[in-house]
């Protein structure tokens, strides 16, 4: 895999930054700097890069002759309310970037020698700010590469033949709602849609009784592709802008009835949550760990999904996990419940290859397409990515700290979602949140 970014002085474990909630954040060191849009009061949406619990203005930074050279043309880019213009130019306008607001940001660094005071002002609270869908998303794809998902749904409804043959050989996926995507803290409203719980009667219409979540990674294409070509695996990742997390709201009880013949539809449309800040590939470098490795007996992936470094450095060390507060446990103040803890390592599939076989048949890819991973499950019950798996159908229900017990999602419900990645030798780095609550 030809990869776009190696470890270089921006993931330097010793760089500090003066801003004082940097140094050992748990998401956003200087290490870090993913890119978000935000807004305040009435004012337009603008770039903003995560520090600490700060929000650094991008577009103010040029303006006050912050970011020069490199730096300043891709920060040209970021004039923008969505990030659209700086993925498209590719992952070298990302990284000279990431090198400009390094240097920025970094303490004892020339810039903050020279106009300390001045850079803090071009510094906004987190908390103050309305954090946005990060870009304006034409088309949204949501795969199904975890095996152990894959496995556990399948044996739920086909116990002698869980997995089906084509699983092992080819990337599955379907194409979703890019128009329901929202920003992390947006209310979900319960959907409405056609179940049939009873085999011998007739079907009916009304809101979901089993709504669920799926704890998934999403990945933003930088640079596209033109229709009719392809995109040779080794040089996918110089596709991809950067990764978030993605909650894929289900309505397990619509997806039953209707899945079949042709997949997901109304179950799956009604919303699906973004993270507010994208993780650059160059941020999470000193992450990158081989692909899944497979069992004896499976099949080698086809040429066109495969390559040595794919295999090498195709997999990212992101540990992700998922939390839930009901209505009455906010109410009695009572923190969030971890529900599970899984990594992104369990994936069957990489992020480059799904990429790849997206446009293996000419397909094209526009900056700014959000590819999402699927549900991401392990192999235990406490690392399964939904509640149709965590709670078995509904057969193991899941007890809450008030006494209140979960199958599946209940009004009020809030369901929290965390990533983070950690090394020897590096800084942690976080994703933030995506939140989403039921009403």
């Amino acid at each position: 895999m030809s990869a776009p970014h190696d470890v270089n002085e921006t993931h330097d474990p010793a760089l500090a930054s003066w801003v004082p909630s940097a140094d050992g954040h748990p998401d956003f060191p200087i290490q870090n700097l993913p890119l978000g849009i935000y807004r305040t009061g009435g004012e337009p949406p603008r770039v903003g890069v995560a520090i600490g619990d700060e929000i650094l203005d991008v577009a103010a930074a040029l303006d006050g002759g912050h970011l020069t050279g490199h730096a300043g043309r891709a920060a040209e880019l970021c004039r923008d309310e969505m990030l659209n213009p700086l993925m498209a130019a590719g992952p070298a306008a990302a990284s000279e970037l990431r090198a400009g607001v390094s240097a920025l940001l970094r303490r004892g660094g020339d810039a903050h020698r020279r106009s300390g005071d001045a850079l803090a002002e071009l510094l906004l609270p987190q908390r103050e700010a309305e954090m946005l869908v990060p870009a304006l998303i034409g088309d949204y794809t949501d795969f199904y590469a975890s095996v152990h998902h894959a496995t556990n749904v399948g044996s739920m409804f086909r116990p002698d033949n869980p997995l089906l043959p084509n699983y092992k050989w080819v990337p599955i996926g379907y194409h979703g709602r890019a128009s329901s995507i929202v920003a992390s803290g947006s209310a979900i409203r319960r959907p409405s849609g056609q179940t049939r719980d009873d085999a011998n009667a007739p079907p009916g219409m009304g809101p979901t009784r089993r709504l669920d979540y799926e704890l998934e990674v999403g990945a933003y294409i930088g640079r596209g592709s033109a229709l009719g070509e392809t995109i040779a695996v080794s040089e996918a990742e110089r596709h991809v802008f950067g990764l978030s997390i993605v909650n894929d709201w289900s309505a397990r009880d619509v997806q039953t009835w209707e899945y079949q013949p042709l997949g997901p539809f109304l179950a799956k449309n009604f919303a699906t949550t973004v993270s507010p800040w994208v993780v650059t590939m160059e941020a999470l470098a000193p992450f990158r760990v081989p692909a899944f490795a497979r069992p004896a007996g499976d099949p080698e992936p086809l040429p066109y999904l495969d390559a040595p470094a794919v295999r090498e450095r195709g997999g990212v060390d992101l540990t992700l996990e998922v939390l839930l507060q009901s209505a009455r446990m906010r109410a009695e103040d009572i923190a969030p419940m971890r529900v599970s803890i899984g990594s992104f390592t369990a994936m069957y599939w990489t992020v480059a290859q799904l990429v790849a076989h997206h446009a293996s048949n000419g397909c094209n890819l526009r900056p700014g397409d959000l590819l999402a991973s699927g549900t991401v499950s392990g192999p235990t019950p406490g690392s399964r990515g939904c509640l149709l798996e965590r709670t078995w159908r509904g057969t193991e229900p899941l007890a809450l700290p008030t006494g209140e017990t979960r199958t599946f999602l209940e009004d009020g419900d809030e369901v929290i979602m965390r990533g983070w990645c950690e090394r020897a030798g590096f800084a942690r780095i976080g994703f933030g949140e995506c939140r989403g609550t039921i009403v």
